[in-house]
């Protein structure tokens, strides 16, 4: 079993625990379950940047990567640096995250907010809008056709967008639906963590126009995305380049600066 097997198992289980211990109508009854979301995809369509900030604590490949920040420190530095929107890790076991983060940067910052999560079902998509998402990300290579249709439809139904990340023609060819907003290309192998542009690079043309393109993992230099942009992507997800810092906005805001 690798790591993404064994992250979508413990996930499952977590699920059920979940909906025995909180009720749908308790997330109906959020406070922000009737905010109206902000768009991302819009904001990358007229960005200069297309930068999309992430708040990492750790992750399985790289054990610990920073836990020195206050999720406030890193959202606030992140809006201020001029980040189009924030990807939010609320995975505890594999990257110690929560959903306590997603509502402390709701709090903090009024721009999209992206729940970075490992979603098998319509539950934790309830407790994205009820912690303040604006849109939430579906896995290809753990989803089929039918669970991406239905999760995304999902979503769509409660005002959430939806960044469909892939990473190989297979999962693209099988994904492509207009209940989809963006498409993210993973430019790390979630199998063997093997890291390249290329990804990105040969599924590019693959993607079809309506669908705004976003280029993630492995970008750590400025030189990355000008070699990106002629193909296409408007987006471009950075988490540890950030976060291993002393001083994750400060990092964005000078990377921002140089582009």
């Amino acid at each position: 079993m690798n790591i993404l097997d064994k992250i979508i198992f413990d996930k499952h289980r977590e699920v059920v625990l979940k909906k025995a211990i909180i009720p749908v109508s308790q997330l109906e009854n959020s406070v922000f379950f009737e905010r109206a979301t902000i768009s991302l995809s819009q904001k990358l369509k007229t960005s200069s940047s297309g930068i999309i900030a992430e708040h990492k604590r750790r992750s399985p490949s790289k054990s610990v990567i920073n836990h020195d920040f206050t999720v406030e420190e890193v959202v606030k530095g992140y809006e201020n640096a001029g980040a189009c929107g924030i990807s939010v890790l609320t995975d505890g076991k594999y990257f110690g995250g929560s959903l306590d983060d997603l509502l402390l940067a709701r709090a903090s910052v009024n721009i999209p907010l992206l729940r970075k999560e490992f979603i098998v079902d319509e539950y934790q998509i309830l407790e994205a809008k009820a912690f303040g998402a604006d849109l939430i990300l579906l896995i290809a290579a753990v989803l089929t056709r039918e669970e991406i249709k239905s999760l995304s439809t999902f979503a769509k139904n409660l005002g959430l967008e939806v960044l469909l990340e892939v990473h190989n023609q297979e999962e693209l060819e099988k994904s492509i639906m207009p209940t989809l907003d963006i498409i993210g290309v993973n430019n790390r192998n979630l199998k063997t963590f093997e890291v390249s542009l290329d990804f990105s690079k040969q599924l590019a043309s693959q993607i079809p126009n309506e669908f705004v393109k976003v280029s993630e993992s492995g970008i750590s230099s400025v030189e990355a995305i000008t070699e990106l942009r002629p193909y296409g992507f408007k987006g471009f997800l950075i988490g540890e380049n950030f976060m291993k810092t002393n001083n994750a906005g400060k990092a964005a805001t000078e990377f921002i600066k140089q582009l």
